[in-house]
């Protein structure tokens, strides 16, 4: 199979109109905050258990399309010895892997930050794709304040995420794009709407230079929201200011605009996908979801570290799962948080 036919078929399994894509990539320093605030060590046998127990909740294929593994998590295998991606795959989820290696700050351009890990990428993505992995995703973060992001900043974390891109596609590989502009801070909705129009414009310009295929792609962007100290917007608010920024900047040949949750609530995030999908009829893209917090936080919580609760955990994630599919379909409504 070419390239070309591998790339379009991994698109093709990725997208439809009801389901997203999990985001289950966070890094050890990150899982082990997040299982410490349920009182779970962070143990590669707890995450292991953890992330092994999402991906077998029943029929979790009718709402997930896709899973973002961490690396430990790629070469990790379930209770019975199946490999994490192979247990993905019998439920009808695609497996990928973050690739990138982190953010430290950008020299040159105080306040901006930059991703690590173009090193070696290559002969990386090779392992990951024996491994299974047939996406990828990296991650740039674009701080808000008065003078950030830069002209540096925006270059640079652009032409980041492009030579990623285009060293995936080599591969065979689907890149996710996710360029997160982050919520905080006290700016305005109209500053933060400035802010990722810049970053939208200046990374579709680089996948531009380096010969990215914009149909063998996908990007999770942030969505407008304001600062999170400056205080919240309406789901109306939030999918009209966005979709404006969006049609702005991002071509229609891009087919799925998968959002990031960051900084919102699991409740926030599903409000605002399904408040974006009421607009769907004026984007040119699928509108979906690649979610983390926002489709964990409460199975998590529900799980607590112990194996008993098990099937309460899946039910808690399904859960979310469905209501961002209904959400992902523009079928969603407040009151079925408590129904679902």
């Amino acid at each position: 199979m070419s390239n070309s036919a591998e790339l379009q078929k991994t698109i093709d399994d990725m997208i439809d109109s009801e389901r997203g894509i999990l985001a289950a990539d966070e890094s050890t320093g990150t899982m082990t905050k997040r299982l410490e605030a349920v009182g779970v060590e962070s143990t590669e046998e707890n995450r292991r258990w953890y992330r092994s127990m999402l991906l077998s909740a029943p029929d979790v294929g009718k709402y997930i399309c896709g899973v973002i593994f961490y690396e430990e998590t790629l070469g990790q295998k379930d209770d019975n010895g199946t490999p994490l991606p192979e247990l993905a795959a019998s439920q009808g989820v695609i497996p990928g892997i973050k690739v990138d290696k982190g953010k430290g700050p950008l020299p040159g351009a105080p306040g901006d930050m930059i991703t690590y890990g173009l090193d070696g990428l290559e002969e990386r993505l090779d392992g990951y794709k024996a491994q299974g992995a047939r996406f990828a995703k990296w991650r740039e973060v674009y701080p808000i304040t008065d003078h950030n992001p830069t002209r540096l900043g925006l270059t640079a974390n652009a032409e980041m995420l492009a030579r990623y891109a285009a060293a995936c596609q080599a591969a065979g590989i689907v890149p996710i794009v996710e360029p997160e502009v982050l919520i905080d801070g006290d700016h305005s909705m109209y500053r933060a709407a400035e802010v990722n129009e810049q970053v939208w414009h200046s990374v579709f310009h680089a996948l531009h230079q380096h010969g990215v295929v914009l149909e063998h792609m996908i990007l999770k962007p942030s969505m407008v929201t304001p600062g999170k100290e400056t205080g919240k917007a309406s789901p109306e608010e939030v999918a009209e200011m966005t979709l404006k920024i969006l049609r702005r900047t991002v071509p229609a040949a891009v087919p799925s605009v998968n959002f990031l949750s960051g900084g919102q609530t699991p409740e926030e995030a599903t409000a605002n996908l399904n408040a974006l999908n009421h607009l769907r009829d004026k984007a040119p893209w699928h509108l979906s979801m690649s979610y983390g917090r926002a489709l964990q936080e409460h199975a998590m919580k529900a799980w607590g570290g112990d194996t008993g609760n098990r099937e309460k955990a899946q039910q808690a994630f399904l859960k979310r799962a469905k209501l961002n599919s209904m959400a992902r379909q523009g079928l969603y409504q407040a009151q079925e948080e408590e129904a679902a």
